[in-house]
């Protein structure tokens, strides 16, 4: 190669970098006014006026000083729709289990038995996880009527979609040699789950099912507020009645539950792991 020919080749490839770097950069302004554009407009479309909750402060502070001390004497009538809130969570966690686990096997790409098989239980899933649990609770109150009842099913169909997912997502990416090892030495099917899929997965799955019970509890106690009976049930009513001690010990009572069940969770978790 001449010299003449190495030089324009340097400069060729000069050239090259020196365009590639001025494409990133034109990359990276672009990004950067699309997210302050994205930043603005959401602000625009929420109506945001930080001004207005500043003047607001006064509501709130007359709000939160009519609400203390909290009454204690409300305690003893607050114990039973407590334990219905945790309940609501339990029996929703239960049912969504139940009806999870098959459609997960079915949903798990490497162990389903037929493609058809396969998109019917992720449309399923998707279908029970796209609905909010509101809006389950809602129809399960049409349903069977006001209570505990119809909460815990609603739940437990919500519960359905996220755990799911999940489990399918487990099976999906858990070691196939020794299914694979079973297989070959002439297990039937039920022996392959029971010898080898379950004890393989059932770690991650408890982890997930105690993950989905601390959200349950959480979304349990919203429930209430559409009829579906728990604290929430009982927040919603003092706080129609303005009776804002109450509210504050159905608050206490509610942090006190959700730091409860986050903490137990966690701690199971990491005996699991």
């Amino acid at each position: 190669m001449s010299v003449d020919a190495a030089r324009a080749e340097l400069r060729i490839s000069a050239s090259a970098r020196t365009w590639g770097g001025a494409a990133v950069t034109a990359t990276r302004c672009v990004l950067t006014l699309l997210g302050i554009a994205i930043v603005v407009q959401t602000f625009i479309v929420v109506e945001a006026r930080p001004r207005d909750l500043i003047t607001g402060v006064h509501g709130m502070a007359d709000l939160i000083r009519r609400a203390v001390p909290p009454d204690f004497s409300k305690l003893p009538s607050a114990i039973w729709p407590t334990i219905q809130t945790v309940d609501i969570a339990l029996f929703g966690t239960m049912v969504g289990i139940v009806l999870a686990l098959p459609l997960a096997i079915l949903a798990a790409s490497n162990i389903t038995p037929s493609r058809m098989a396969y998109y019917g239980a992720r449309g399923v899933i998707g279908f029970t996880r796209a609905v909010p649990d509101l809006v389950w609770a809602l129809l399960f109150v049409t349903a069977v009527g006001l209570g505990p009842f119809p909460g815990g099913l609603a739940l437990g169909v919500h519960s359905v979609g996220m755990l799911g997912r999940l489990f399918a997502e487990t099976i999906e990416q858990m070691d196939m040699a020794p299914i694979h090892a079973l297989e070959l030495t002439g297990a039937r099917r039920i022996q392959v789950f029971t010898h080898g899929i379950v004890p393989t997965i059932l770690p991650a799955l408890l982890g997930i099912s105690l993950y989905r019970l601390d959200e349950n509890i959480r979304s349990s106690l919203v429930l209430g507020f559409v009829g579906a009976g728990g604290i929430g049930f009982e927040l919603l009513t003092a706080m129609n009645l303005f009776q804002y001690q109450e509210v504050s010990l159905l608050l206490i009572i509610i942090f006190v539950i959700v730091l409860g069940a986050e903490r137990l969770s966690a701690a199971l978790r990491e005996r699991l792991a």
